[in-house]
Formats: structure tokens, sequence, C-alpha cells
């Protein structure tokens, strides 16, 4: 599938995050491609998916694009921090590579221009995980096919919003000829129909549909409220 077919067939439309935490009882392959299944029957169009067997597993399971990832660590860049995993998460059958795009060093001293043409070369594409304007404004010059504000409000100088990034979508989808894509912290459909409003591509949504754990807890945490 080419970067052109890929972006017509997300124009517009819900990508689902099916991932857990460590730790998290939903942190189970099988039950990871139900969350799969269930975001394809209620008309998901692309699957976020985190590590190998669970990449794998989920292409095998559903006949919608899939952008994998390789989660390794959880501090600095762990996104798919290098070109091993990035090729790993490749012989998967990721359609696309999702990749930590930020300024910040890789742990083996390599770069996103690395990752992305060895991706490349490997024949899938490659979405940057970007945190600020500037980031994706070079992403997109290195070759990512796509761009999205995953990491802003989680790398150290960007907003801590409990909401997703809008303004950061609207100035990405200015300055970049790239599809920007609308992740982070979107917990409604207003909210994902806002970020479209603001020039997205499309928009990921993870915690708010497939994090039960998550979600129990904030209920629980508003009762406690006075």
């Amino acid at each position: 599938m080419t970067a052109q077919d890929l972006a017509d067939t997300l124009r517009g439309r819900l990508i689902v995050s099916c991932q857990a935490p460590p730790g998290d009882p939903m942190r189970e392959t099988a039950t990871l491609v139900r969350l799969a299944l269930s975001a394809v029957a209620g008309g998901g169009s692309a699957i976020r998916a985190n590590e190998p067997e669970v990449v794998a597993a989920i292409v095998k399971a559903v006949d919608l694009p899939v952008i994998g990832l390789w989660k390794d660590g959880d501090t600095g860049v762990y996104i798919t921090p290098t070109v091993r995993h990035a090729l790993a998460v490749v012989e998967a059958g990721a359609a696309v590579v999702a990749a930590d795009a930020t300024d910040r060093p890789r742990p083996d001293g390599s770069t996103f221009a690395e990752l992305v043409t060895a991706v490349h070369a490997a024949g899938a594409l490659v979405m940057a995980d970007v945190s600020t304007l500037a980031e994706g404004i070079a992403a997109a010059q290195q070759g990512a096919d796509f761009v999205s504000t995953t990491l802003s409000g989680y790398v150290p100088g960007t907003p801590k919003q409990t909401g997703p990034d809008l303004d950061l979508v609207t100035s990405l989808s200015a300055a970049i000829p790239v599809p920007v894509v609308a992740e982070g912290r979107i917990n409604t459909p207003e909210e994902a129909a806002e970020a479209l409003a603001r020039g997205a591509h499309s928009v990921v949504v993870g915690t708010a549909i497939t994090a039960p754990t998550a979600l129990t807890s904030r209920f629980v945490a508003g009762l406690a409220r006075p």
C-alpha cells in the first residue's frame, strides 16, 4: 500500500489504539486481538498496536491497516527506538511503523532519518510521533509519511493538558505537506471531530475506547470528590 493509498483510506476516519500498559489485565495478545475486532465492528478504519507478537496477531485477525510500534522501556525515546525495533514491526506485518521522532537522542545513537530509510526499504510506511511543531516539520523533511501529535504533553517542555493538543494539530496541518494525525488524550467524539476541523487528516483514540482499567479509575476518582 502506498502512502497515498493509505492516506485516502484514512482521511477523516478513526484509528483505534489497542494497547495496554505493563501489568494491566488487558495486556494479553488474545485480549488485544478481541479489542481490535471490536474496533472493526464499530467502524474503525485502522488499528494501532504495540509489540511484534501483538501486531502479527492483529494483522492476521483483521482486514484493516495496522500501525505497529514497539515500546521498549518507559523513559526517553522508547516508542520504536531503533532500526532493529522498526524492522521487527515490519516483519510482523504492519503497514505503518510508528516511531518517536522527537529531537531526543535515540538509545543506539541512530537517527530518525535512518529509521525512515530502513522502513521504506522494507516496504512499509512511517508515522512520526512528535511533541512539537519543529519536530513535526523535521520529521516530514526526513521522509515520514504521516506525522502524529502523540507525544505532546509527554515530553518535557510541552504543554500539560487534560485534552488533546489541538493547537499543535492546527499548526502542523498548516506547516507540512504530509497528513497530520491527531493523537493523545482525545476523550470524546466531540474532541475527535474538533481535531478534524482543526486540520487533522485522521484521529487516533486509545484510552477512551480500549482501556477499561483507566476508565474505571476515572469514575472512581470522580465519585471520591467532595
